[in-house]
């Protein structure tokens, strides 16, 4: 079987793949050969198809808060960005915000973090819970000391349609999608110089992205790299109830159980404790956990929910860095040629925008141009740099 020849190989063609792949075919041009493996072109078992697909400026850092408002412009662009042949994609933004409530002993926290929000351009309220209540009589505030709720640029959408509109897009643009699963690559001192198919093929390459998700060590260990990211298993269930809230924000209780409305549904989850996450790539609902946990804390803080039928649940993985929780981008500093995406920990759909433009930028012109990244860059593990984001939901 004939070699074939890539400049770029991308591995995974989700959303944070298709996202690197349209804005590296964007920054190109023509001259370049980029080509992207994707292992299940349905995406059924995608991490970007199971997430719920929230969007938010709610983080405690300001980096953090930069990618979500380029991403928040991107999504509200895509119309015109990414229209191929006068099909113009939508994004189905539903802009109700997230609502992070805290007891008193969050109190602290939320007044620090909407500082930081502040300055980083985002609309962040403070709520105290009589403030809750006139705006959502529906929710039991007992136990809650205050709560964020953000005003602009949050909310959730459509990630499938978003990635599909990407891979459309990048497609048009002379980017190769190929349906295979890498099973290896060949390295020549400390370069990648090709990559090894299920299929029996061969791509020689120039560069090679790893944007994996939850699979990314095992794909970084082909290049001898030990990259700090876990699979970790999250439970989403979908529930009935006969009064609806369709104005109701993403509710994050202090507890961390989550509720938001999904059309004519609603839907919920949790993330458990750090000591309580363990690795597991099965894709098996935990049934139990909407009995045990989440449906007394949901009647608790929205007494309409005492009655409500689950429909359906289904189960993702996050691709948790397990270090501090952050993205890891750009190349490795013994790799040269390998290039990181890796580690979202349950934001990479919300994050692909930035990472995209960000990678691209990267490996085209050597460094960040419209935001710099490169605090996330693998380096800083070692470096001690480590980026502590306090609000990991």
């Amino acid at each position: 079987m004939t070699d074939k020849n890539y400049d770029i190989v991308v591995l995974g063609g989700a959303i944070i793949g298709s996202a690197i792949a349209y804005f590296l075919a964007r920054e190109l041009g023509s001259g370049r050969s980029i080509c992207v493996i994707e292992r299940d072109p349905t995406y059924a078992q995608a991490s970007t198809s199971l997430s719920l697909a929230s969007i938010r400026v709610q983080f405690s850092t300001p980096l953090n808060i930069a990618i979500s408002r380029f991403g928040y412009s991107f999504l509200e662009s895509i119309g015109e960005v990414l229209e191929v042949d006068g099909d113009r994609p939508d994004a189905g933004i539903k802009a109700n915000g997230y609502l992070l409530m805290a007891g008193e002993s969050g109190r602290a926290l939320l007044q620090k973090n909407q500082i930081i929000q502040q300055q980083a351009g985002a609309q962040v309220a403070l709520l105290e819970p009589a403030d809750i209540q006139a705006r959502y009589p529906y929710i039991n505030t007992d136990e809650v000391a205050l709560a964020a709720l953000g005003l602009a640029e949050e909310g959730w959408f459509d990630a499938y349609s978003v990635m599909q509109a990407l891979r459309r897009k990048a497609s048009s643009l002379g980017v190769t999608y190929m349906k295979d699963e890498a099973c290896g690559l060949e390295m020549s001192g400390p370069r990648v110089t090709a990559v090894n198919l299920a299929s029996g093929e061969r791509l020689a390459a120039g560069i090679v992205v790893n944007a994996t998700g939850p699979r990314a060590a095992k794909t970084a260990a082909w290049a001898g790299i030990e990259l700090p990211v876990h699979p970790r298993k999250r439970s989403v269930f979908v529930f009935d109830c006969k009064e609806r809230f369709p104005d109701s924000p993403l509710i994050i209780d202090p507890s961390g159980v989550y509720v938001r409305p999904e059309g004519e549904h609603y839907v919920c989850g949790w993330s458990p404790p750090e000591e309580d996450d363990r690795d597991c790539e099965d894709f098996e609902v935990e049934w139990n956990l909407f009995e045990e946990k989440l449906w007394p804390i949901l009647a608790q803080r929205v007494p309409a929910f005492e009655a409500i039928k689950v429909t359906r649940a289904w189960a993702g993985h996050y691709a948790m860095n397990v270090i501090d929780h952050n993205a890891i981008l750009g190349s490795h500093p013994e790799v040269s040629n390998f290039y990181m995406a890796n580690g979202f920990s349950g934001h990479g759909v919300q994050q692909s925008p930035a990472v995209g433009r960000g990678l691209a930028e990267l490996i085209v012109g050597g460094s960040y141009r419209s935001l710099d990244l490169s605090p996330f860059g693998f380096e800083r593990f070692a470096q001690g740099r480590l980026i502590r984001e306090e609000n990991v939901i």
